[in-house]
């Protein structure tokens, strides 16, 4: 459909006489209608080229690297050799002592999964667990594994999972963005971004950092929101109809724009895309975050009124809330799990925060129909070793470590792969980050060798040219 464009000079032209501006904007309006009949822009639905399992995704991402050897990696032969000396693995760790796990395994539903006592609740879910307990990384430091387990790489900036998701599948509602970020890192900007592809698949942040401190390292401490929001989604000067005029003036000048660059421009499609979603957001958004109407037997589900639980919880049912109204990928942040002292302590309070709330998010997820096509995600940027940092901790360790995974196409009550026998090195099943993120976009219905962007005179992937498809998980 072809469509009247506007330059600056036709602008000035109108301006010129005392209707110029509202005779402009009734124009640039006309044009924003016949736009909006048009197909959808680039978050419209894709069919993707794989059959699709999971169409949304809810990556509950554990900051800072929780410990698999006191959570979801048993091991007796680490309890019978506590205290002994440590054997060196490639030379890095040197004669420091094991150290069993202050906590009982014990097996749950029908699988007999081993789980830890940290997770009495999330445990009655033994079934729906798909357990990965051989999750690999390049490097162990906090920077850069965080870096790979959102983009693939440990250096450059790169788009992230969620980006890559929405620009091979859009998303199912224009109202709201594809990719929601809850609570993230303050200086983690590039994990949820879109780099070289188009801004609008980049994430959406809702809340942040909160207060320093907490856990064992020097990470700091994001406690969470007690009521989250978006900045900026309420316009006090203006009426929607005056926005709306407002909005069809600088969405024809930047049309114009981009018809003076010969009609393709990313960077202005980006601003145009960006600043339509924001305005159909105002009044979707606060509908969807809007806890209120939830049913206290729902609250209570997740731990929204615990005084530990309580923050995650909200976020959690949330999370849920945004997969119900068609968002496809959204990304919860815990943290910080990073464990170098005061393990005991600290692991247990980073797991009683979770433990409902994630088996409530299950639970009410399961209750709606709605866990068979959303693929649940735990996990942090890699594990923790089986021996002893000081007297009550432990140190990183990204040669072997857990991952889980529930709904979305993917089979429970199962164990994916096997560390040695004291849980430092993956030997079995390895799954590096890349295999992890090709089989995510394998579950999603997407090729992670076809989804690919040309840019800087290459054709790029999440993968880059790794990754192998767990095949064994997918029901």
């Amino acid at each position: 459909m072809n469509t009247p464009s506007f330059n600056r000079r036709d602008f000035l032209k109108t301006t010129s006489n005392g209707f110029g501006y509202l005779a402009f904007a009734a124009l640039a309006r006309e044009q924003a209608l016949r736009a909006a009949a048009e197909p959808a822009g680039p978050l419209a639905p894709k069919t993707p080229p794989l059959p699709q399992r999971a169409k949304h995704v809810i990556f509950l991402c554990m900051q800072g690297g929780p410990s698999h050897v006191d959570t979801f990696d048993y091991k007796p032969k680490l309890a019978a050799d506590s205290g002994k000396a440590a054997p060196s693995v490639a030379g890095r760790y040197g004669q420091t002592k094991l150290m069993a796990s202050p906590w009982k395994f014990g097996r749950h539903g029908r699988s007999g999964l081993y789980i830890s006592e940290l997770f009495p609740e999330l445990a009655k879910h033994a079934d729906e667990l798909c357990i990965l307990n051989s999750m690999a990384t390049d490097l162990p430091a906090h920077p850069q594994a965080f870096s790979q387990l959102h983009t693939g790489t440990t250096q450059f900036v790169r788009p992230s999972l969620g980006a890559w998701t929405l620009y091979g599948l859009g998303t199912m509602n224009q109202n709201l963005p594809g990719f929601i970020t809850l609570n993230p890192p303050g200086n983690a900007t590039r994990t949820y971004g879109s780099a070289f592809l188009p801004a609008i698949y980049q994430g959406t942040k809702v809340g942040g950092p909160a207060l320093p401190g907490g856990g064992g390292g020097n990470i700091r401490r994001y406690a969470g929101m007690e009521q989250a929001s978006v900045s900026n989604i309420k316009n006090n000067r203006y009426s929607t109809d005056a926005q709306r005029t407002q909005l069809d003036l600088v969405q024809a000048l930047n049309r114009s724009r981009m018809s003076l660059d010969g009609g393709v421009s990313p960077e202005v499609e980006g601003v145009i895309e960006s600043y339509e979603l924001a305005f159909r957001m105002q009044a979707e958004v606060p509908k969807v975050m809007d806890l209120g109407k939830e049913s206290a037997a729902t609250k209570a589900l997740y731990g929204i009124d615990g005084q530990n639980t309580g923050a995650f919880a909200r976020q959690c049912l949330m999370a849920r809330k945004f997969v119900e109204a068609g968002v496809r990928f959204i990304e919860v942040t815990h943290g910080p799990w990073d464990h170098h002292f005061n393990l005991k302590a600290s692991l247990e309070r980073n797991c009683d925060a979770i433990d409902k709330p994630v088996a409530g998010l299950l639970t009410d997820l399961k209750q709606r129909g709605l866990l068979k096509d959303t693929l649940v995600i735990w996990g942090g940027e890699f594990g923790r070793t089986p021996h002893s940092q000081g007297d009550d901790g432990r140190d990183h360790n990204n040669k072997g470590f857990t991952m889980w995974m529930a709904g979305g196409g993917v089979k429970g009550g199962m164990n994916y792969g096997i560390t040695d026998d004291y849980g430092y090195e993956a030997l079995y099943n390895k799954m590096h980050v890349h295999d992890w993120h090709a089989t995510v976009l394998h579950l999603l219905g997407l090729d992670h060798e076809r989804l690919t962007y040309r840019y800087a005179g290459r054709d790029f992937r999440l993968t880059d040219v790794y990754g192998t498809v767990a095949k064994e998980i997918v029901a």
